[in-house]
């Protein structure tokens, strides 16, 4: 596996180790994230661990022209019982996706300088977040990268029932309307089958990137 340097670089996508990790080391400056992204690698350890970049060889996706609500989450958009925004409070979306406590983890990837690396992308406009309000609490989110046609999520939390569910459907039905080609997802989980993620080739997820920045 590649050892990263100083130097904004990463390797070729076919170097990647069958595991799925193309790169060990760097930094999570804005310059070598936003080449990560663009690229088709993302960021992924734990606090302790050296920072390990991912290119997985499946990538889990959901197609935003094809998303369809599953009649629960319909009776639930009905009832109007939460309202939701987008980008009014992003620190406050990564900060409670960093302290949930999620089944079968014993802590968090989303370590304090993961946290201000993705704050500091916010600032200026390339990652971004969905909020979902109860009574005027901030209730359940998600935060992402925005690539202009892929939003690659990143996490999301619920503080009560089906507040992620929320958040991600507000999210699909935005990027359908903007015609974004995918809602990158990262890797499988049952969860994501759930929203209507799939599977695909990660030759085929490098197909929709932004084609002027991939590398």
């Amino acid at each position: 596996m590649y050892l990263l340097n100083q130097e904004i670089y990463f390797p070729p996508l076919h170097t990647t180790h069958p595991s799925g990790i193309i790169a060990i080391g760097g930094d999570l400056s804005v310059e070598r994230l936003l080449l990560a992204y663009r690229s088709g690698i993302f960021p992924w350890f734990e606090d302790g661990e050296p920072i390990t970049w991912w290119s997985p060889p499946k990538r889990m996706v959901c197609y935003p022209d094809k998303y369809k609500p599953s009649k629960s989450l319909r009776n639930i958009l009905n009832r109007n019982i939460f309202e939701v925004s987008f980008n009014t409070c992003f620190e406050q979306v990564i900060r409670n996706c960093q302290t949930t406590k999620r089944e079968g983890q014993n802590g968090t990837w989303i370590t304090d300088d993961m946290a201000e690396a993705y704050i500091r992308l916010h600032k200026i406009g390339h990652a971004k977040s969905v909020e979902v309000w109860q009574n005027n609490e901030l209730v359940g989110g998600l935060y992402g990268i925005d690539l202009g046609n892929i939003f690659c999520g990143e996490s999301m939390f619920s503080k009560v029932s089906n507040a992620s569910k929320i958040a991600f459907h507000y999210l699909a039905e935005k990027t359908k309307k903007e015609n974004y080609s995918l809602i990158d997802g990262q890797i499988y989980n049952e969860y994501l089958e759930q929203l209507g993620f799939t599977e695909i080739d990660r030759e085929d997820f490098v197909r929709f990137l932004p084609k002027k920045n991939s590398k």
